[in-house]
């Protein structure tokens, strides 16, 4: 059997937690920030969770973490 390769674009942007859930950054923090509002960008700063049923689809792209 053949190793399967992990996509390293992904395992860049995505972590993993302790208790297996996984972390990413919000997306549409990186320009046209003047229109957004200071809630709307403070709301981009944290860190989001991957739903489950997306967390299933990264399997494949992920296969050994």
């Amino acid at each position: 059997m053949y190793k399967l390769k992990t996509s390293k674009s992904i395992k860049k942007r995505i972590k993993y937690t302790s208790n297996g859930k996984l972390m990413r950054h919000c997306s549409t923090r990186s320009h046209l920030l003047q229109k957004k509002t200071s809630k709307r960008k403070r709301r981009l700063r944290k860190i989001s969770f991957i739903n489950l049923s997306d967390k299933l689809n990264l399997k494949n792209s992920l296969p050994y973490i």
